[in-house]
């Protein structure tokens, strides 16, 4: 059994679209980013590479590289799976908290289990999405950024309930 955890900020901006957990979300700001800026999905991909000691997402998808200009994080997400699978393991269950102002995050929490779940051929009972504000403290208090932290454990394959 592996924990790996992981996180990610990205400032808003009116320009974009809001993506989180791989999911469309109305609002009037969305992440400014290389890559669609799913902070959720990043942090899941950081966490599955840290639990398997594979480093982070920015080794793997560097924001000088126009290959990933504006991808989908889902994307990204399936090839971080993919070394996940080729290195043996399987995920058990995944944790993340979303921190974001003034964005309402319940009316889509099951659409991102659900995408994500699908994605990765879970269980939707193995993906919990959680969301908290930061009190209005500092630049994610002031509404200028969204950020995520991901838990995930990881088995090794054979161990699979």
């Amino acid at each position: 059994m592996r924990i790996g955890i992981g996180y990610d900020i990205h400032r808003l901006s009116e320009d974009r679209k809001l993506i989180l957990g791989g999911v469309e979300i109305p609002y009037i700001k969305g992440l400014v980013g290389h890559s669609d800026a799913d902070v959720v999905l990043h942090a899941v991909c950081d966490a599955i590479l840290g639990a398997m000691a594979a480093g982070d997402i920015g080794q793997y998808f560097p924001n000088t590289d126009q290959e990933y200009k504006n991808v989908c994080s889902v994307k990204l997400l399936k090839a971080v799976e993919a070394m996940m699978k080729e290195k043996g393991f399987v995920i058990n269950n995944i944790d993340t908290v979303i921190i974001a102002e003034d964005v309402k995050i319940s009316p889509f929490r099951d659409s991102m289990r659900k995408k994500i779940a699908d994605t990765l051929g879970l269980s939707i009972d193995a993906v919990n999405i959680k969301a908290t504000t930061s009190e209005g403290v500092g630049a994610l208090g002031r509404n200028e950024a969204i950020a995520a932290y991901a838990a995930v454990m990881l088995i090794e394959n054979d161990q699979r309930r």
